[in-house]
């Protein structure tokens, strides 16, 4: 029988921690599930596992992108399933741990199956988004997908240009395209297996404390420089990299615009309203899953893990 384990959680709750103890207890391979830390430019400001850590256990699909590049839900779910049947073809567990709720359901409920965007079309979209910016194209969406419209805001420019692009290859709205998805590749009916789905969950007021005190060390570890390599390259800001937690508000920064003091305090507000979202997303779409409180886990890890071991 072949075993998967997913491991999501808001930023900050400790999944990649318990990941990693998971993977050295049950030689597991720890699989990146988080749409930021799949760009190698952010190590520090993505929290990115340590070069240490990645040494500790297996860890793919981390760093593996160019800040240039562009990665969709959809790309991310073909490479993921590659790295989960080469892990249990070697005889080792899977474990997908991130925080991108969208990556755990196309695993789990499978990918739309959308036509490939012409890099002209896509260019072409992104210019008029920098152009114009993402509340007109955002605009654009009442006519042309309306189910859409409701659900994007209108500062999300990525998901924006993306419903822009499949139109306008294929004439056909995106939340036409997502009505036909099939089955999850972890649960098709080829696949013979088992799926321990879990969520690190802990209150709020920790949560943000947790939140404060990462970006505190990530500053300390250097994470300025690596702003400051990327910002020096020039690539387009609305590419998904460029929107990491922090990035846009240290950017600010370097440009003059605000005191680093603000640009930290920003950068942590920024993170705390995330992790609530992404909180109060997993407590809705997930409840279904198996929910642990990160601090009993780390007062009590030794024995959950022979819990989820035995399982």
């Amino acid at each position: 029988m072949k075993h998967t384990i997913l491991i999501a959680g808001p930023t900050a709750s400790g999944k990649s921690a318990f990941a990693l103890m998971l993977a050295k207890k049950m030689n597991g391979v720890v699989i990146n599930a988080d749409s930021m830390q799949v760009y190698r430019d952010l190590r520090i400001l993505t929290a990115r596992p340590s070069q240490e850590e990645e040494a500790e256990a297996p860890h793919k699909l981390y760093g593996y992108l160019d800040a240039s590049d562009v990665c969709s839900a959809a790309d991310w779910t073909v490479d993921a399933i590659k790295e989960i049947r080469a892990a249990q073809a070697r005889g080792q567990l899977p474990i997908v741990v991130g925080g991108t709720g969208m990556y755990f359901r196309f695993l789990l409920e499978g990918v739309a199956t959308i036509p490939k965007i012409e890099p002209a079309i896509r260019e072409s979209v992104r210019q008029e988004c920098e152009q114009y910016g993402s509340e007109a194209l955002h605009a654009r969406l009442r006519e042309i997908d309306p189910p859409l419209f409701k659900k994007l805001h209108s500062a999300d420019s990525q998901r924006i240009c993306r419903a822009l692009e499949v139109w306008l290859s294929s004439g056909k709205a995106l939340s036409e395209w997502q009505k036909k998805n099939e089955p999850g590749p972890l649960l098709s009916e080829d696949q013979e297996g088992v799926v321990h789905k879990y969520v690190l969950s802990l209150d709020r007021e920790t949560l943000y404390d947790r939140c404060n005190l990462r970006f505190d060390l990530m500053m300390e570890q250097g994470t300025m420089n690596e702003v400051e390599n990327l910002n020096r390259r020039g690539l387009d800001s609305n590419l998904p990299c460029m929107k990491s937690l922090g990035y846009p508000d240290l950017i600010r920064y370097l440009n003059k615009e605000v005191s680093l003091e603000v640009a930290i305090e920003n950068s942590k507000m920024q993170t705390r309203r995330f992790s609530k979202r992404q909180l109060t997303w997993f407590r809705n779409q997930f409840s279904q899953w198996n929910f642990i409180d990160t601090q009993q886990l780390e007062r009590e890890s030794d024995r959950l893990i022979k819990y989820i071991i035995k399982k």
